[in-house]
C-alpha cells in the first residue's frame, strides 16, 4: 500500500495512457484500495468491472478474489484458479497485458514478498512490452524486486521515484531499448512454461498431481485444473497446508482425550473399574500425542517470523 501510494503520488494528472494495480489482499470484505489511491494522487481511482473499457488517466483495481485481465481492448474480472496462492494474481494480469498490448504494455513491479509477477512480467517482456522494477534498495520489502530481476531481466532498475517520472516518457513508444532485442512471441499465444513431467508433489489448493514446468529460468509448478505456483510460493502454501491439517489433527486428538474421560467417568459412576481404566489410558494417550502436535505448531509459529508485506505491481 505505502509504494501504491508513494507511486501514483508522482504521476502527472495528464497521464495518457490507462493504469492497472494489483495487490495481493484477502479474498473476503471490502476494498478501499481505489479510494486510497484516488486520494493519493491526481489521477481517479475505481475498481475494475467486468467488461469495463480501458480509459487512459485513470487507474483500475483488481477487487478482491477475482483475476484482472485484458482481452480485446476491455477488463475481464476471472475467478480461475489462483496463482501463487493469490486471486487476484500479478502473473495473471501481466500474461493477458503481454499477449493483448505487445510493445504497448509497461509492467511494473513494486515493493513486496516472494515472487508473484515474475513468471508474468517475462511473459510481457517476451511480447515486446516493457519491464520495470523498482530497486530492492528503494523497496520496504526487496523479495519481490529481486526475484523479479534475477526472472524476469527488466529493461529498468529504478527508484520509485524514477518509474514515476520516467512512465510518460515510455507511453506510446514502441521501440525496444538500443541495449537488447528480444525473440518475437506469436500472438495468440501466453506461455505458462514448457512441462518438465510429474514433481512428485501435491496442489496444496486441490491435492491434485502438481506438473514441474520450466518458464526461462524460472520452474513453476501447474496443476490439472490450473492451480499454478513458484517454487518459493509453493513452500509457503505447503506451510500453510501442513499448519491447517496440524490444527485439524489437535482438534481430533483434544476431542478424543475429551470424549474418553467422559465415557471413563461414566464407567467409574457405573462402578465399572476396567472400563475406566480403558478409557482413562486412552484419554492420557490421546493428551500426550495433542501435547506432541502443539509442540509442532508452536516452533512452526517461531520459525516463521513476523507477517509478510503486502505485494504489489
Amino acid at each position: 500500500m505505502e509504494a501504491l501510494t508513494r507511486f501514483v503520488q508522482k504521476l502527472p494528472a495528464e497521464f495518457a495512457a490507462p493504469i492497472l494495480v494489483v495487490l495481493h489482499i484477502a479474498p473476503t470484505g471490502t476494498s478501499v484500495l481505489p479510494s486510497i489511491l484516488g486520494r493519493a494522487g491526481k489521477l481517479p481511482a475505481r475498481h475494475a468491472e467486468d467488461g469495463m473499457r480501458l480509459e487512459a488517466g485513470c487507474i483500475d483495481v483488481a477487487p478482491p478474489d477475482r483475476h484482472l485481465l485484458v482481452e480485446d481492448g476491455v477488463l475481464r474480472l476471472d475467478r480461475g484458479p489462483k496463482e501463487n496462492g493469490h486471486r487476484p494474481a500479478i502473473d495473471a494480469l501481466f500474461r493477458s497485458a503481454g499477449q493483448q498490448l505487445g510493445k504497448r504494455a509497461i509492467g511494473v513491479i513494486l515493493s513486496g514478498v516472494l515472487d508473484d509477477g515474475s513468471a508474468g512480467l517475462r511473459s510481457l517482456r517476451l511480447h515486446g512490452g516493457v519491464a520495470i522494477v523498482q530497486d530492492p534498495e528503494d523497496a520496504f520489502y526487496g523479495g519481490m524486486p529481486q526475484r523479479a530481476i534475477e526472472y524476469a531481466h527488466p529493461d529498468y532498475v529504478v527508484s520509485i521515484d524514477e518509474i514515476a517520472s520516467m512512465l510518460p516518457g515510455l507511453v506510446g513508444q514502441t521501440d525496444l531499448p538500443a541495449r537488447e532485442q528480444r525473440k518475437p512471441v506469436a500472438s495468440g499465444s501466453t506461455p505458462r512454461g514448457n512441462p518438465l513431467g510429474a514433481s512428485g508433489f501435491t496442489c496444496p489448493e486441490c491435492n491434485g498431481a502438481l506438473w514441474e514446468v520450466s518458464d526461462g529460468e524460472l520452474v513453476r509448478y501447474e496443476c490439472r485444473v490450473g492451480h499454478a505456483y513458484s517454487a518459493h510460493s509453493l513452500v509457503v502454501e505447503q506451510a500453510a497446508a501442513l499448519e491447517a491439517a496440524l490444527w485439524g489433527s489437535l482438534r481430533a486428538l483434544e476431542e478424543r482425550a475429551a470424549l474418553a474421560r467422559r465415557l471413563g467417568d461414566r464407567a467409574e459412576s457405573r462402578g465399572s473399574s476396567k472400563m475406566t481404566h480403558l478409557f482413562l489410558d486412552r484419554a492420557t494417550e490421546a493428551e500426550r500425542h495433542a501435547a506432541t502436535v502443539r509442540a509442532v505448531l508452536d516452533s512452526m509459529e517461531a520459525a516463521a517470523g513476523p507477517p509478510e508485506d503486502e505485494e504489489a505491481a
